[in-house]
């Protein structure tokens, strides 16, 4: 794409947002990009990496930066493994673990008939065929031990048809050193085919330098075992999901003390995101949802009092705390952000929950632009419940006027809908095109107690429907909506909730958007890859007839029962290299609103997976979507 079509494509989105002094979706995409890697030995120096955007080239670089945490002033860091230590080599220094793939399975025409070589053609003889966007190939990645004075390699899966780092969004988090530098914890599935495609059960594995010997830490445990970090004196933790085939399933902080498992986490509420320890080794430090935000809490290790521990929740507000960075003498660094901010890196007082910004990477441009007044709103659900309803405003909102509304389906669907700041479903972006969005903490979403987040399993177009209309309903009440110009928009089980909602709705949206969304469940059954999903969410098999909960939901709550009723504009995005909802639950979609007459657009992306990742492809979502919200809506 020329720059000048870019620059089309921006000025088509600014025009309006200029008059509403709101961000474009130009600036959205070429934001810097925050990440923070660590702190030196010493805890005097944040490195932290930042990551730019150029749309015209449609390339991305990034920088590495020392910030001195006492005096403020930043460096360029040319090699930040040098001061942070590459946690890949043993304490002793003499060994190092490398991710290497190993081709163990026939596959492609040519492996089975390696004199024709023209041959273009895939065999296989079991599941896990494919996987999120990318064909089962015959490799699987390895971990090898590197002697460094030798240059030798160890494989130490061997012949195992696993694979660590895990697949698909593994990586570094997978595997570690134990203190001394004599053993790997690593994390694996060691399962292959339809096992592996139809369970959770993750372990941790332990393979000892000296002997060659792997144990597994975690056998017994038959859901996700993940995360495993030891303390600087040996200690070790790791997060634990207890039943095999749920991928959303409580997770809990796992101590280790040599001996005893202690859950740590067992009698909390909740469900852990991430962790660190602290720095006296008597407590660890973890982000939780919580509410509709996501923040900071402390739980103490047990001592020798058998007194039950609880969460003490350290920060609060709205914001989102998003990872930890790692410690700077008593206070905490992490990553915080909200629905009007990108990522920064943040201090945190653990005693007192103060935080105070230490990175500032996109302030000028938020002092530039108009920002969402953003409001926590309590819902009564038809049950009842209270429900955390997101209500975001246009930065000019004037209480005296009417706007277009929107209600954002989350996907997931048991994703925390929290303060989070994505570059495509960004509700700063489409509050400053005008409209109102309306984000409800539906059923299913964790943050309000493990009940509240489980009700969604094979309930899928149950509670949580009304739900979504409570919501809306609830917020269009307002003089300020425009209760003639609503509409609904969503991705992922999103997509199925528009799609779902398109036939229920009973005349309250004008318009709808649907991306990867699920169309059909028996397709989806049969197209799908990770089998534990459709299996635990929907109770089964659609050819399984004895299964009442499974039948219902393959028809009751089954878009492609009802399409008939559907009445409204509806635009449908999808990926071509989507494996997770595929091509088809889209194009069939698609067909189903052109034959019968309704207005309706196809954005296909046929290189783009679940997500839009590329950055023109970005912008030209951005431009789509408001096309259609306009001429719609």
């Amino acid at each position: 794409m020329k720059k000048s079509l870019v620059m089309l494509f921006a000025a088509t989105l600014t025009m309006s947002a200029q008059a509403q002094q709101g961000i474009t979706a130009e600036q959205l995409i070429e934001l810097n990009r925050v990440g923070g890697m660590g702190v030196n030995a010493e805890t005097s120096e944040l490195i932290y990496a930042v990551s730019k955007v150029d749309i015209a080239s449609n390339k991305k670089s990034t920088e590495v930066f020392g910030l001195n945490l006492k005096e403020g002033t930043k460096r360029t860091i040319e090699d930040p493994s040098k001061i942070l230590g590459d946690p890949t080599i043993s304490a002793d220094g003499k060994y190092q673990i490398v991710v290497k793939e190993v081709k163990l399975d026939k596959v492609f025409g040519t492996d089975y008939y390696p004199e024709l070589k023209q041959s273009n053609v895939q065999i296989y003889n079991d599941l896990d065929y494919r996987h999120w966007d990318t064909w089962q190939d015959g490799k699987f990645n390895h971990l090898f031990v590197k002697n460094l004075e030798t240059g030798e390699m160890v494989d130490i899966m061997e012949g195992e048809k696993f694979e660590c780092p895990t697949q698909p969004f593994g990586g570094a988090e997978d595997y570690t050193w134990n203190a001394e530098g004599t053993k790997i914890y690593y994390v694996c599935k060691k399962l292959y085919g339809k096992e592996y495609a139809v369970s959770t059960n993750t372990d941790i594995y332990v393979y000892d330098l000296a002997t060659g010997k792997t144990s597994n830490l975690t056998e017994g445990n038959m859901g996700y075992d993940t995360n495993p970090v030891f303390s600087a004196e040996g200690k070790l933790a790791y997060l634990q999901m207890k039943r095999d085939g749920y991928e959303s399933d409580k997770n809990d902080i796992i101590y280790f003390d040599g001996t005893t498992k202690h859950n740590l986490t067992a009698a909390w509420d909740g469900t852990v995101n991430s962790f660190v320890w602290s720095e006296d080794e008597k407590s660890i430090y973890f982000v939780a949802p919580t509410g509709g935000e996501a923040h900071l809490f402390k739980i103490d290790l047990p001592g020798k009092k058998k007194i039950l521990n609880r969460p003490v929740q350290i920060t609060n507000g709205q914001f989102d705390v998003r990872g930890i960075v790692g410690w700077n003498k008593k206070n905490l660094l992490v990553m915080r952000g909200d629905m009007n901010h990108a990522s920064e890196v943040y201090s945190v007082d653990v005693k007192s929950g103060e935080m105070a910004q230490v990175t500032d990477e996109n302030d000028d441009l938020y002092a530039s632009i108009g920002l969402s007044k953003i409001d926590k709103r309590i819902v009564k659900t038809t049950d009842g419940k209270d429900m955390v309803t997101w209500v975001v405003y246009p930065p000019d909102f004037d209480s005296t006027k009417q706007y277009p509304t929107l209600l954002y389906c989350q996907g997931g669907p048991q994703g925390a809908l929290s303060q989070f700041y994505s570059y495509r479903w960004n509700f700063q972006l489409m509050a400053a095109q005008g409209y109102i969005v309306v984000a409800p903490n539906r059923r299913g979403m964790p943050g309000h107690g493990v009940e509240w987040n489980e009700q969604i399993s094979k309930d899928y177009g149950g509670q949580n429907m009304k739900d979504y209309l409570a919501a809306i309903d609830d917020v269009a009440k307002e003089s300020y909506v425009d209760k003639n110009r609503l509409g609904c928009i969503g991705a992922s089980y999103g997509g199925y909730s528009v799609f779902y909602l398109a036939a229920i709705h009973e005349g309250r949206f004008k318009s709808f958007i649907a991306h990867d969304g699920i169309f059909n469940w028996q397709s989806m059954y049969g197209t799908t890859e990770e089998m534990f999903f459709v299996n635990w969410d929907l109770g089964g098999a659609y050819w399984d007839k004895d299964n009442a909960v499974a039948q219902k939901a393959y028809n009751e709550f089954n878009p492609a029962d009802h399409v008939e009723k559907w009445d409204s504009p509806i635009m449908i995005i999808q990926g071509g290299l989507d494996f997770r909802v595929p091509i088809g639950q889209g194009l069939e979609a698609y067909q189903a609103a052109q034959l019968q007459g309704l207005k309706s657009r196809l954005l296909y992306f046929p290189e783009e997976n679940h997500w839009v990742l590329d950055y023109q492809n970005s912008l030209i979502w951005h431009t789509e979507f408001q096309k259609w919200l306009k001429e719609t809506l």
